[in-house]
């Protein structure tokens, strides 16, 4: 499907102006930041996903796959996955199935804890992530379309807007052995 041809002018700038006109301007630059984060969103996934469609994935599949594939062994809890995705367990489940149904992974008895089940990658797994990631690397990621500076400052606002909503919490400093 063709791209939409650009419309001539700014529709988030237009309803900050109407939120103003209509005696909210208090809100008026928040539901511009709001408005622009979920119009991005939008965006970012759009280019992602034409990227990973032809390889039958999701960004939800590569994001499990990736996962997998930083550990040492290929395998983690299904329910380590959920919390480090940060997404409901039933969302693992469903991509799980999908990935295993495909070939990717493959669930196994944890071998120390009989109440949990271990997401494995298979190697035809390990070939898959790499070639997406470096397809998405390449056409995405290396060339986002915000300048490098600019894209590490939005980062650091948004990474510090996560954790001042309970996103995360930083963590506790190593130590001192002395």
């Amino acid at each position: 499907m063709p791209a939409a041809a650009p419309l001539p002018m700014d529709p988030i700038a237009e309803a900050r102006r109407q939120w103003i006109a209509h005696g909210w301007a208090d809100a008026a630059d928040g539901m511009a930041a709001f408005s622009s984060v979920m119009r991005a969103h939008q965006l970012m996934y759009s280019r992602v996903d034409a990227v990973l469609k032809p390889l039958g994935l999701s960004y939800a599949r590569l994001e499990l796959l990736r996962l997998l594939s930083f550990t040492r062994g290929g395998a983690l809890p299904m329910a380590s996955a959920s919390a480090r995705l940060q997404v409901h367990p039933t969302s693992i489940t469903n991509v799980v199935d999908r990935l295993e149904r495909d070939g990717f992974v493959r669930r196994e008895a944890h071998p120390t804890d009989g109440r949990a089940t271990l997401v494995v990658l298979t190697p035809a797994g390990r070939m898959l992530v790499e070639q997406a990631t470096g397809v998405l690397n390449e056409q995405v990621f290396e060339q986002p379309g915000i300048p490098a500076e600019e894209l590490r400052s939005m980062t650091g606002i948004l990474a510090r807007f996560r954790r001042a909503a309970g996103d995360f919490t930083d963590p506790a400093p190593p130590p001192d052995p002395l």
